[in-house]
């Protein structure tokens, strides 16, 4: 059920992020902040030792992220409503947390390689979570309320 009414916002929202420049950090850090409505970020971090955060405060928030390499560093926090985060961690050692406060929170994570943590946080209405590991020693927590 998740997976049916997430597909079809994000493949949406893809659509949308693909038309946008996304953000890439190459030896660097980055730090987007978006409030209003409607907001959408598409970050990418490849390499090593990268840091990624983005804070969006309003309706309709959605956040795509990747990493890949190992030891990057990914924060996403999303408050309102409608707010959708979709990461992807490929490499070692990356770790990504996650916070949503508001309604209709989504969440989905995939891991491949090895020793990636991933923690999400969701407070609020009709939260929803997934998460995909492939590899070894990759680590992930669901906090919902």
């Amino acid at each position: 059920m998740f997976f049916k009414a997430f597909l079809k916002p994000a493949s949406i929202a893809l659509m949308i992020v693909s038309t946008a420049a996304p953000a890439f950090a190459h030896g660097q850090q980055i730090r987007v902040e978006q409030w209003g409505a409607n907001n959408q970020v598409g970050g990418g971090q490849a390499g090593h030792g990268q840091r990624l955060t983005v804070v969006q405060n309003g309706r309709s928030n959605l956040s795509i992220n990747t990493q890949d390499g190992y030891r990057n560093r990914a924060s996403i926090g999303q408050a309102g409503s409608s707010n959708v985060v979709d990461t992807l961690q490929c490499g070692s050692r990356n770790v990504l947390g996650v916070g949503q406060i508001g309604a209709n929170n989504r969440a989905a994570v995939t891991q491949c390689g090895r020793r990636n943590v991933t923690a999400i946080v969701q407070v609020g209405n009709n939260n929803a979570s997934s998460t995909v590991q492939v590899g070894v020693n990759n680590a992930a927590a669901v906090v919902q309320n």
